[in-house]
């Protein structure tokens, strides 16, 4: 169980330090999926493999959400990026995060 603390531990520290918002929602998703999972496998005496398939399925979604979130477009041609890019590549507008 120590292990397991660490573990969340350390992942909820790349979490609230400078990542994109991709990499903090498959973090927030790992930890919430892997708690879900062990909880769920614990009943039937699998909580390492139940912890392990949920902070799988937590990562991806965690991640498809937080890549939705920061979403970014370019204020002069109306082109999309995503939040890795600072500046649109074809007239180098400075892009504005999307609304949501």
């Amino acid at each position: 169980m120590k292990k397991f603390t660490a573990i969340a531990l350390l992942v909820l520290l790349v979490v609230v330090v400078g990542c994109t918002s991709t990499q903090k929602g498959a973090g927030v998703g790992t930890l919430i999926g892997a708690g879900a999972g062990a909880i769920i496998g614990h009943q039937s005496g699998h909580a390492a493999e139940g912890a392990l398939i949920g902070g799988a399925a937590g990562a991806g979604g965690g991640a498809l959400i937080g890549d939705a979130m920061d979403s970014k477009f370019c204020p002069v041609c109306g082109k999309q990026f995503g939040s890795d890019v600072q500046y649109c590549p074809t007239d180098g507008a400075e892009l504005k995060v999307i609304q949501k």
